[in-house]
């Protein structure tokens, strides 16, 4: 999550806005919170769509698609206005990382965590199509992992199943190639068939680590889609079974989501979940994420139980202009006052060592100043966490969204930064060092866990590969993937070699996301016994820092 820009609003409806937690080209998702202290994913769409009547009609009908969408393993919309200057919508916030960050993080899952996954998402479709729905676009960014099972989430391009027209553009394609069924692929008609299918493909990704097609390009998987049978290395037994049934190109071949529910799960997939279904591994990483952004703002209340009221009459009600409000504030720098610092209480302390934490517990603040251009300058939250134990259960929903926390890969070859120092000395230079001047001890593969904020805040995985270069020559890229999927790749340029460091200039790839930070930064590579250290020297990003062990 990155801290909101001066031009960024800070509420939306009724809802105080924390921070970005992604953006794409629907628009941006904002972590908020309800006066009540209810904790919100708030979508504010691009201000260009709202010029756009057929968007509205199309964004209206969404809304009301997703507000009918219920059950254990989906989310309920919580508030939405189709008819704000801005539309924007909120739902309940869900502590936990995508499918596509824990792949990317620990590899595949366990076999038991796979058919919980299978059985929850099964069940989640089966109330989605009882509903004459289609959820469309199934896959691994749209599933996150929480205590309380999984959540398949974005209902942002559902569509009625009963004859409506659609609204979509002629020749935009909805889905995400490799997910797609053949028949979305080949425009025929979609029915909840098509949604098994991708269903199949997000099991494998989960129980192999990797995509059913595989392909460099759309086109390429499209094609795969088409003509060509999965790629299931890896996947035996009943899971493989299940998985080549809903790859089935043909969608009558394809089972029921309540027959693979059933299959997967004969008791159901509450009973499984109830058991414990994430390795221990991933349950530390969404009791830490979910402690540290439930109670980012400094001075919080505790959170309200129970359901949050619509704050205006846009949902599934015909709109009256000017009954929303006034539009999503953006505001002046001097309309933020500095928050109030909360004094250190004594069980926000961390337990003394040998003794078993009893509780998690988190403190922040965050002040705003004033430079010398008038603009505001934020300094980064200060987070104090004291872990422990178990984090009850934390029953969360979905972020509503049109794919706008990407998966996508980064294809910029180019590098990036102008100013480098001279080349390195004689003395300067480690004597292992490689012909390129690179020590060899730092050529290869790393990855680890990236932390901001003096390593308060986890920020997701770091995997970086050095490679022989001189110095003025692309050292390298580093590719963070945050507990949500989203995916930033910052270009590395040699600056400087020494005995203890390597120094560079980091850039972000052209080809990243507005969430990413385009900002040039300095970063430096120290060996630490077998270890690599990353930091960075980049105060907006809270300074990120990361200790890597080598992978490859």
């Amino acid at each position: 999550m990155r801290p909101l820009e001066v031009d960024e609003p800070t509420e939306v409806g009724p809802y105080r806005l924390l921070g970005r937690l992604g953006s794409g080209g629907m628009g941006r998702v904002y972590l908020g919170r309800s006066a009540g202290g209810r904790t919100v994913a708030v979508k504010i769409v691009h201000p260009h769509f709202a010029l756009d009547e057929e968007f509205r009609t199309r964004f209206r009908r969404e809304v009301e698609a997703a507000r009918r969408v219920g059950g254990a393993w989906t989310a309920p919309v919580l508030d939405a206005d189709p008819e704000a200057a801005v539309p924007w919508v909120a739902t309940a916030y869900a502590a936990g990382p995508s499918l596509t960050a824990a792949v990317a993080d620990g590899g595949p899952l366990p076999t038991h965590t796979v058919r919980v996954l299978g059985a929850g998402l099964a069940e989640a479709l089966t109330a989605v199509h009882d509903l004459s729905l289609v959820h469309r676009d199934v896959k691994p960014s749209n599933v996150l992992l929480t205590l309380d099972g999984p959540l398949l989430i974005d209902f942002g391009i559902a569509r009625a199943t009963d004859g409506t027209a659609s609204l979509t553009s002629t020749g935009v394609s909805i889905g995400s190639p490799g997910y797609m069924s053949p028949e979305q692929i080949l425009g025929k008609g979609v029915t909840g068939a098509a949604d098994v299918f991708s269903l199949g493909a997000v099991l494998a990704f989960a129980a192999t680590g990797e995509a059913p097609f595989r392909g460099d390009s759309s086109a390429a998987l499209l094609y795969k889609v088409v003509h060509e049978e999965p790629e299931l290395d890896g996947l035996d037994g009943e899971l493989r079974e299940l998985a080549e049934a809903c790859l089935a190109k043909e969608p009558g071949q394809r089972p029921t989501p309540g027959e693979l529910a059933r299959r997967l799960a004969p008791e159901g997939a509450a009973r499984l979940v109830a058991g414990g279904w994430l390795p221990g591994a991933l349950v530390e990483q969404v009791s830490r994420g979910a402690v540290q952004l439930l109670n980012l703002e400094a001075g919080q209340r505790e959170a309200a139980s129970g359901p949050v009221g619509f704050s205006s009459p846009s949902v599934g009600q015909a709109p009256t202009a000017g009954a929303f409000g006034p539009p999503p504030a953006m505001p002046t720098p001097r309309e933020a006052p500095p928050a109030a610092v909360p004094e250190p209480r004594p069980q926000d302390t961390a337990p003394p060592p040998g003794r078993r934490p009893g509780r998690l517990s988190v403190s922040v603040a965050a002040t705003s100043a004033p430079e010398s251009d008038g603009r505001g300058r934020r300094l980064s939250c200060t987070v104090a966490l004291a872990v422990a134990g178990a984090l009850a259960a934390v029953t969360v929903g979905s972020v509503f969204v049109l794919d706008l926390l990407p998966d996508g890969r980064d294809n910029d070859t180019s590098g990036s930064g102008s100013a480098y120092s001279p080349a390195p000395s004689a003395g300067e230079t480690a004597g292992d060092s490689s012909p390129s001047g690179v020590p060899a001890r730092y050529l290869g593969t790393w990855q680890g866990q990236g932390t901001a904020l003096d390593g308060k805040l986890p920020i997701g995985t770091f995997r970086l590969t050095v490679r022989r270069a001189g110095v003025g020559d692309e050292l390298g890229r580093l590719t963070q993937t945050d507990q949500f999927g989203g995916v930033c790749v910052d270009v590395l340029t040699l600056k400087q070699v020494t005995d203890k460091q390597l120094v560079a200039t980091s850039v972000g790839a052209k080809t990243n996301h507005s969430g990413c930070n385009p900002a040039a930064t300095t970063v430096r590579l120290t060996p630490v016994g077998d270890d690599l250290v990353y930091e960075s020297d980049s105060a907006d990003s809270g300074n990120p820092r990361a200790r890597m062990s080598k992978v490859e």
